[in-house]
Parts: structure tokens; C-alpha cells; sequence
């Protein structure tokens, strides 16, 4: 179970720092809200273990990141508009970030540079001196290199988000996602996913997509 008090601590020092000297309104109503998105009934992979997990791999990528504030708050803001049969949840999500930080005391250049990272994980395909998103998308993308079991437990979840595609119409989409992501020249940007995350993440996803074609 995910620990409330200790998250909207994280939401509210990432916030702190986007906001600067001159500060802002409480942060506990807007990492209430968050919060209380991220804990819809639809969801069974991106929920608050996903959030926690990605805010756990910024912290092991922090020095990578140009603006480690500005990457920890659009993870809290990257998967806050979710519904599984939407195909625009990422640009609704940047959407919120571009109403609620400036309205919560961040400089509306920072809340852009948020919204913009939250519309980069649609891809997963930062610049090469994209430091930030490349921090943001290795941490959302560090599940594919769990242990088996985690994977294998990431891997239903998703397959009960989508659980009003037939089986047939899953099989064939979620493979052609993971012929995509292999099809990648990595999968990870920063040195340390690089070296860290790049060999199992390709091992797991070959082993799911050998599953699915069962």
C-alpha cells in the first residue's frame, strides 16, 4: 500500500523547488488531487506503485537531469489523465500540468517545460541533449528491466487495463508494441539505464513477445 503522507511530502518538495524563492498556495490540495487521480478504479498497472516506482528511478537518475524538480513533477503529472480506451491521455495530462503548477506558484516556463516532458513520454524518444527527458523517459520505462517476476506481474496489469480488447485484438496490438520497442536502438537514454536496464529490458520483452505468439 502505497504511503499517501510520504508522497505528498516528495509532491510538495518537487514543487518547492519548481516554484522558487517566492513560493505559493498550499501544496496539499493539488497533491490531493493527483493523488486521488492516480487512485482511479480504472487502473491496475498505473496507479501509485507506478507513480512511487518512476519518482524512485528519477532519484537514481537525478544527476542526469538538468531540472531534477521540473522531471519529478511531470512524472506526477505523466500518467494523471488515464483512461485505458483514450488514445490522448498524455496530452490531456500536459494539459493539467499546464493549469494546475502555474496556478500552484511555478513559473509558467517551468509548467511548459513539464507539460512538454509529459507529452514526450507518447514516444519515449528524447534529443540526444534532452537531458530531463531523458531522465523521465528511462525512469517510466524502467519496469521492462524488473525481474521476472515483477515483468510478468507489470504485463497482466496492463492486459487487465485493457480487458474489453478481445484477446485476439491484445495479442496482435501488444506484440506490435514490442516488436516496436526491440525494434528500438535502446530502449534508454542515460548512461546509467544504458548500462544498467538495456540487457534485461530486451530480454523481457523477447520473452513476452515469444509468449504471445504462442
Amino acid at each position: 500500500m502505497a504511503d499517501l503522507d510520504a508522497l505528498r511530502l516528495r509532491f510538495a518538495r518537487a514543487l518547492d523547488a519548481a516554484r522558487g524563492p517566492e513560493g505559493g498556495p498550499d501544496p496539499a490540495p493539488y497533491a490531493d488531487n493527483l493523488l486521488a487521480r492516480w487512485r482511479e478504479p480504472q487502473r491496475r498497472y498505473h496507479t501509485l506503485a507506478h507513480l512511487t516506482a518512476v519518482l524512485d528511478h528519477i532519484d537514481v537518475l537525478e544527476t542526469h537531469a538538468a531540472d531534477p524538480a521540473v522531471v519529478r513533477l511531470a512524472a506526477w503529472f505523466h500518467d494523471a489523465v488515464y483512461l485505458p480506451e483514450r488514445s490522448e491521455n498524455e496530452e490531456r495530462s500536459a494539459r493539467l500540468a499546464e493549469r494546475a503548477l502555474p496556478e500552484a506558484g511555478v513559473p509558467r516556463a517551468k509548467a511548459a517545460a513539464v507539460a512538454r516532458l509529459v507529452r514526450l513520454t507518447v514516444t519515449h524518444d528524447p534529443a540526444e541533449d534532452d537531458r530531463d527527458g531523458r531522465v523521465l523517459c528511462d525512469a517510466d520505462l524502467a519496469i521492462l528491466a524488473a525481474p521476472p517476476s515483477a515483468y510478468a506481474a507489470y504485463a497482466a496489469e496492463i492486459r487487465e487495463e485493457y480487458h474489453f480488447v478481445p484477446n485476439d485484438a491484445f495479442r496482435q496490438g501488444r506484440s506490435d508494441v514490442l516488436r516496436q520497442l526491440l525494434a528500438m536502438p535502446r530502449l534508454f537514454h542515460t548512461t546509467y539505464g544504458q548500462e544498467h536496464w538495456e540487457p534485461t529490458a530486451r530480454y523481457n520483452l523477447a520473452a513476452e513477445l515469444e509468449m504471445l505468439s504462442r
